[in-house]
């Protein structure tokens, strides 16, 4: 059974979900970070050889997730494409799998550092970002305090510890003020938490809510001095 973690973000709800995408219930639209897909066929160009299946396992997640919450919207916060050509790279079925799902609703795309122009052919629309209530989507997080702010681009994971092993999990990172979404492409790298980069962005503790296989964990932070 499938366990999401409800956490409050600027005073909106916000589901997270065990696969790496969070939902918002008040607007009946779905949220993802960072798909990434054609990384592994870019990676075969440069000589890194890895097995061409990243968008497909990413597809077949988004499906899972859009099957489970059943939204209205939904909202791809940038990087949804590793690079410029990932647009023609992508194959024909996951293409289709791609436009089936852009049907499911209103489909907003948010542009990335890596896809500040996503593919001409794709459904939906895109945008910068997108206000919703509290809160504001976009791609990569403002270096000040933005209230409300849902963003990705850092692909956060966290690591924790006991009976002498560790586990490193992708995590949504949040101190109830913004909130900071794993990356949801399988072959997306990871950032620790502890990294500055993350820990710049809160003025005080903070969680790392790390996906586990059928749950959400909440792990607490302290960002250092």
């Amino acid at each position: 059974m499938w366990t999401d973690l409800i956490i409050d973000v600027n005073g909106e709800t916000v589901l997270l979900d065990p696969l790496g995408a969070a939902f918002l219930p008040a607007f009946r639209a779905l949220v993802v970070a960072d798909m990434h897909f054609e990384k592994g066929s870019s990676y075969a160009r440069s000589g890194q050889l890895l097995p061409p299946y990243d968008s497909r396992a990413t597809l077949l997640k988004l499906a899972e997730a859009v099957g489970r919450h059943q939204p209205a919207t939904i909202i791809a916060l940038g990087d949804s494409f590793h690079d410029g050509g990932a647009g023609d790279r992508i194959g024909s079925e996951e293409r289709a799998m791609l436009e089936a799902l852009s049907k499911v609703g209103e489909f907003l795309w948010i542009a990335g550092n890596h896809d500040p122009k996503p593919p001409s052919w794709l459904g939906g629309s895109i945008a910068g970002e997108v206000a919703l209530g509290g809160l504001t989507l976009r791609h990569e997080p403002r270096p000040e305090l933005h209230l409300g702010e849902m963003a990705g681009h850092l692909h956060p994971c966290a690591t924790v510890g006991k009976w002498g092993r560790s586990v490193r999990r992708r995590c949504f990172v949040s101190d109830g003020l913004r909130l900071v979404l794993p990356a949801f492409g399988a072959y997306a790298g990871g950032l620790d938490v502890g990294e500055t980069p993350i820990t710049a962005l809160f003025a005080g503790p903070f969680h790392a809510y790390m996906l586990g296989n059928r749950r959400v964990y909440a792990v607490a932070q302290r960002r250092s001095a």
